[in-house]
């Protein structure tokens, strides 16, 4: 792992579940440490687009979130 890439280590939240922003979404690892990923914004978690234990790019789609209108 480098600076440019991440492991997903798990999801804190599910498919369906409603999120506020700031909220601790994902756990992730990095080449020297584990980081917490805050949802962006409030709504509904509709897709989580990587799987635990996935190397994904910084700057990689992780999810999407329905905003609350």
């Amino acid at each position: 792992m480098g600076m440019q890439d991440a492991t997903i280590v798990r999801w804190l939240k599910n498919v369906g579940d409603e999120v506020l922003e700031g909220e601790d979404l994902v756990e992730i690892e990095t080449a020297k440490v584990n980081e917490v990923i805050k949802a962006p914004v409030a709504g509904a978690l509709t897709r989580l687009a990587v799987a635990e234990g996935q190397l994904v790019n910084v700057g990689a789609l992780l999810a999407e979130i329905m905003e609350k209108s």
